[in-house]
């Protein structure tokens, strides 16, 4: 049985407040890109996982894939499989690449052995992994809010015609470190108004929280961002604690132009996200 876990882009990321549980109060866009990974699983003699594609740090035992599969097995005493993972989304770049994967496990194997869990237990065992994972149950927008637990759907059909490039300069950047250097803050808006906007307001008035700290470690981010603008994009942002970059472009010609002349391209295509 096979998927394909899409990545994710942040429009706009407000960090609010920390939490008395360690987490921090955020107010996001999330979107879907279609930019995948491959996660397979088929049955076998005894676990395994074999990756390919793009480098994953870590031991296998810390793969998100492994820690989905751990947990269910716990539950519901599940037999061996084996995984095979094909990365094509960067890690430590805020495309949520490895939380795309562990929700996607949790529903492969579901389907894989008939679990009887509904939408919202798989909700709640996805929330476990990670605090953007339930995230992966969509493919639509989502305004995130709480530790990005807590989802409402958001369309924004403005953005239909849109059309995106992903940068991914080789910089990878731990969401640890990244809270860590950033003072929470309330915003002056609310990033749901923010986002009824035309796109082309969003320069001036949506900001990732982030943008701020990161770029001053990483000036090659800055720059980046910079030269999509030059590059005609109509709004600019990291993703994320980073390092991604994503240009929004009003047409396949605009785009097309700009991914010539861009670095770190990883990603061009249309803005799917209704």
């Amino acid at each position: 049985m096979i998927c394909f876990p899409p990545a994710k882009i942040n429009i706009g990321l407000h960090i609010k407040a920390r939490r008395p549980d360690g987490f921090h109060d955020i107010e996001t866009l999330f979107c879907p890109v279609a930019l995948c990974d491959v996660l397979e699983i088929t049955a076998a003699e005894v676990f395994s996982i074999q990756l390919s594609g793009l480098p994953v740090e870590g031991n296998a035992n810390s793969n998100l894939c492994v820690k989905a599969y751990r947990l269910l097995q716990s539950a519901f005493d599940l037999p061996p499989v084996a995984v095979y993972l094909h990365k094509a989304i960067p890690a430590g770049a805020g495309l949520g690449g490895g939380s795309s994967d562990a929700t996607a496990m949790l529903q492969l194997l579901c389907d894989f052995f008939a679990l009887p869990l509904a939408t919202e237990q798989i909700r709640q065992y996805a929330v476990q992994l990670g605090s953007d994972c339930a995230f992966f149950l969509h493919r639509r927008p989502m305004l995130a809010t709480g530790r990005g637990d807590i989802l409402t759907a958001f369309p924004v059909p403005h953005l239909n015609d849109y059309f995106i490039i992903l940068l991914s300069p080789p910089v990878a950047i731990s969401t640890a470190t990244a809270y860590a250097a950033v003072t929470p803050q309330q915003p002056a808006h609310p990033l749901s108004d923010l986002l009824m906007q035309p796109v082309e307001m969003w320069k001036d008035s949506i900001v990732n929280d982030f943008e701020q700290s990161i770029f001053l470690q990483y000036p090659v981010l800055s720059s980046l961002k910079q030269q999509l603008y030059a590059a005609g994009a109509v709004y600019a942002a990291m993703s994320g604690s980073g390092s991604a970059l994503f240009g929004l472009f009003p047409d396949a010609n605009a785009a097309a132009r700009a991914a010539k002349v861009l670095p770190e391209v990883l990603f061009c295509g249309r803005l799917n996200i209704s």
